[in-house]
C-alpha cells in the first residue's frame, strides 16, 4: 500500500474543492488565459515577485518586470540574482515534471544558483525557524531527509487522491521536511503550481503566490497549526481558500479587461506601460485626440472606473499634478 501523510478530508475541504472545480468551468474560451498573453505575463510577474517577497526580497513588482524585459535595475545584488534565477525557472515552467524527484533537484539548482553553496542538493545540517533565539520549528534531521522525500514522492505518484488536495499536502509536507538548506518556501509554492497545472493548464497562469503574500501571516499560521496538530488538514483548507480567491480575482480581471471596455479604452490601454505615471496630455497624444472632454469620456474614464488605471491623486481628481497609472 502506498504511503499517505496524515490529513483528513472534511466537509469544508470537499466544499472548497467543488467550488474550485466549478470555477475552472467558468474559465471558458472567452476567459481562457492561454489566449491572453499580456495577462499571462502580468500574472507571471506577480507570481515571481510575490513568492520572493515572502522570502524578504525587496525588489518591487515593476523592478521584476524590468528584469524580465532586460532592463537595468538598481537594488541589492542578492535580490536581483534571486529574481534572475526565478525568471529562468518560470520561463521553463512548462518543462517541469513535478512528479520527478530529479526535477526537484534540477530546478532548485537553477533557483538557488550562486545563492546557496549546496544548490541542487539536499541539506547536510539541521535547519529550523527561529524567533530571535527561540526555536519555533525544527525540521527533521538531515539524515532523514532522503527517506521522507521518498515517502512524499511515493504518495505523490501512487496514492489515489484529488490533485487539488494532493498538491496542498505535497506543499505542506515539503515545508515540514525542509529538504534544502535554503529556498524551501519558493520551491514548495512552485511545485504545487506545477502539480495543479499538469491537470489544468490554467494554473500555470494563476498567481496564487500573490494571495499567499497578501495573507502571509495566515500562511505561516496554517503551517504552524498543522505542525502542532501533526496533520496538514488546516493547511489544505488555507491553500484551497487561496486558490479560490486567486481564481475569483482573475475572473474579475479578465471580465473587466475584455467585457466592459470601449474600443477606445482598449486602444489607450494598449499604449500604456504598467506602473508608468502619465499626464492627461501625454495620453491624449498617444491616441491622437485633441478634445479633452471626449478623451475623458470615451477613453480614460472607463479605465479608471474599472480599476485598471489609477489616479495618483484620487482625492483631487482635477489636480494639476494628476497622473494616471496602469496597474
Amino acid at each position: 500500500m502506498s504511503y499517505k501523510p496524515p490529513y483528513e478530508i472534511n466537509t469544508s475541504i470537499l466544499n472548497k474543492v467543488a467550488a474550485i472545480m466549478k470555477l475552472i468551468g467558468r474559465f471558458s474560451n472567452t476567459n481562457n488565459l492561454s489566449s491572453k498573453p499580456l495577462l499571462r505575463r502580468k500574472n507571471q510577474i506577480k507570481s515571481i515577485h510575490s513568492s520572493l517577497a515572502i522570502e524578504n526580497n525587496q525588489l518591487s513588482e515593476s523592478q521584476v518586470r524590468d528584469l524580465i524585459n532586460g532592463k537595468l535595475v538598481i537594488g541589492p545584488q542578492k535580490d536581483i540574482l534571486e529574481v534572475q534565477n526565478a525568471i529562468k525557472v518560470y520561463e521553463s515552467i512548462h518543462e517541469i515534471n513535478p512528479y520527478n524527484e530529479k526535477d526537484l533537484l534540477k530546478y532548485h539548482r537553477i533557483l538557488m544558483s550562486s545563492l546557496a553553496t549546496d544548490a541542487g542538493h539536499y541539506r547536510k545540517g539541521q535547519v529550523g525557524v527561529f524567533d530571535d533565539e527561540k526555536a519555533i520549528f525544527m525540521a527533521p534531521s538531515a539524515d532523514r531527509v532522503k527517506e521522507l522525500i521518498n515517502q512524499l514522492y511515493d504518495y505523490l505518484n501512487n496514492y489515489d487522491e484529488n490533485i487539488l488536495i494532493k498538491s496542498c499536502v505535497f506543499h505542506y509536507e515539503f515545508e515540514f521536511i525542509h529538504p534544502f538548506s535554503d529556498g524551501n518556501g519558493r520551491m514548495g509554492r512552485l511545485f504545487q503550481k506545477c502539480l495543479l497545472a499538469k491537470e489544468e493548464e490554467l494554473f500555470y497562469y494563476l498567481p496564487v503566490e500573490s494571495i499567499i503574500k497578501k495573507r502571509q501571516q495566515s500562511y505561516y499560521d496554517a503551517i504552524s497549526h498543522s505542525n502542532q496538530e501533526g496533520s496538514s488538514t488546516i493547511f489544505i483548507e488555507f491553500m484551497l481558500d487561496a486558490i479560490l480567491e486567486t481564481m475569483h480575482e482573475t475572473l474579475k480581471q479578465t471580465h473587466t479587461e475584455t467585457g466592459s471596455l470601449t474600443m477606445q479604452s482598449k486602444k489607450l490601454l494598449s499604449f500604456m506601460e504598467e506602473d508608468v505615471p502619465y499626464t492627461t496630455l501625454e495620453l491624449m497624444d498617444k491616441v491622437n485626440i485633441k478634445s479633452r472632454a471626449s478623451f475623458k469620456i470615451n477613453y480614460l474614464d472607463p479605465l479608471v472606473k474599472a480599476g485598471i488605471v489609477e489616479m495618483t491623486h484620487p482625492q483631487v481628481p482635477n489636480s494639476r499634478n494628476q497622473r494616471y497609472i496602469k496597474k
